[in-house]
C-alpha cells in the first residue's frame, strides 16, 4: 500500500475513528492522542496486513488498543484540574442519546457503535473486539435495553 493509499483510507475512516474514541474516551485530547497514536502504529505495522480489503477493521482494532492504552495510564495519573466544560448543547434529542450512550458500560456501547451506528456485522465486531460472536449479541442486547431504559418515550415524541 502506498502512503497516498493510506492516508486517503485513514481519512475517509476520520469520524468512525472520532465515534469509537468518543466510545472509549471523555477527553477530546485523549481523542486525538488516540487516532494519532493509532495512525502511527498502523502505518509502522502497516507490513502485517495480509488482506487490504480488511484495513478498516485493523485500523479500528489498533484505536481500540491505543484508547485501552491512553485508559490505563490515566489509572496512574490523580487529576488536578476540573474537567473540561462540555460542548454547548445543540438538538434535544441527540443530546438525549449522546447522554444515554455516555450511560452505558463501555462495553456495550461500543459494540452498539460498531455494530448500529458503523454498520459492522456480529462477526466483524466480534473480530475487532476479540470477543466470541455469542459475547458481542449479548452486549448489544443488553446496550439496546439499557438505551430504551434510559431514553424517555418524551424526549423523542412517540
Amino acid at each position: 500500500m502506498t502512503s497516498e493509499e493510506f492516508a486517503r483510507r485513514v481519512e475517509a475512516l476520520r469520524p468512525t475513528l472520532y465515534r469509537v474514541c468518543r466510545a472509549q474516551l471523555s477527553a477530546e485530547a485523549d481523542r486525538e492522542d488516540a487516532i494519532q497514536e493509532a495512525v502511527f502504529r498502523a502505518w509502522r505495522r502497516q507490513n502485517s496486513l495480509r488482506d487490504e480489503s480488511c484495513f478498516n477493521p485493523w485500523f479500528i482494532r489498533i484505536l481500540i488498543n491505543a484508547c485501552r492504552d491512553i485508559q490505563r495510564q490515566h489509572r496512574r495519573v490523580l487529576p488536578m484540574e476540573a474537567p473540561p466544560v462540555p460542548p454547548p448543547k445543540d438538538d434535544p434529542r441527540l443530546q438525549a442519546l449522546r447522554d444515554a450512550m455516555d450511560a452505558l458500560e463501555e462495553r456495550q456501547r461500543l459494540c452498539l457503535l460498531l455494530h448500529h451506528i458503523e454498520g459492522y456485522s456480529v462477526k466483524e465486531v466480534a473480530a475487532m473486539l476479540h470477543l466470541g460472536e455469542s459475547a458481542v449479541k449479548l452486549r448489544l442486547m443488553r446496550g439496546r435495553r439499557k438505551l430504551k431504559e434510559l431514553l424517555s418515550e418524551e424526549v423523542f415524541g412517540k
